[in-house]
C-alpha cells in the first residue's frame, strides 16, 4: 500500500496531519474514513501495523459510541472491527499507513517515525 492517510477534513489534527505530510515532499493517498469506511479485512491489516486492539483507536466520545455495544467486554476482536466499520466516526484519526508500517498522527508529529 503507497502512503495513505485515513482523513477526515472536519478534524484540525487530521489536517495538520495531512499538511505534515505535503510539508515534506510526500502526496499521500487521501481516504475519507467517512465516505470510505475501510473493509473488516483492511482495518484488521491497519491494526496490526499499528501493533494495537481495536480498543486503541475508538472515539469513545461521540455520540454513536453509547448505541454502538462497543461497551460490551465480551466482544471478539472480529466483532469489534465489525462494529467500527459499520461506524466509522468511531474510529479514531488520522491514521497513516506506509508500507508496512503505520501510525496515528494524534500528535500529528508521531507519523513522522514512519515516513
Amino acid at each position: 500500500m503507497p502512503l495513505t492517510i485515513y482523513h477526515n477534513p472536519r478534524c484540525t489534527k487530521s489536517r495538520q496531519t495531512l499538511e505534515l505530510l505535503k510539508d515534506q515532499g510526500l502526496k499521500p493517498n487521501v481516504i475519507e474514513y467517512l465516505k470510505t469506511p475501510p473493509t473488516a479485512a483492511e482495518l484488521d491489516a491497519i491494526l496490526n501495523k499499528l501493533g494495537i486492539e481495536p480498543d486503541k483507536i475508538v472515539r469513545t466520545k461521540e455520540d454513536a459510541y453509547a448505541a454502538s455495544g462497543l461497551k460490551n467486554p465480551n466482544l471478539t476482536r472480529a466483532e469489534k472491527i465489525a462494529i467500527l466499520v459499520k461506524n466509522p466516526i468511531l474510529i479514531e484519526r488520522p491514521i497513516v499507513i506506509n508500507g508496512g508500517k503505520a501510525a496515528l498522527g494524534r500528535p500529528p508529529e508521531a507519523i513522522l517515525k514512519i515516513i
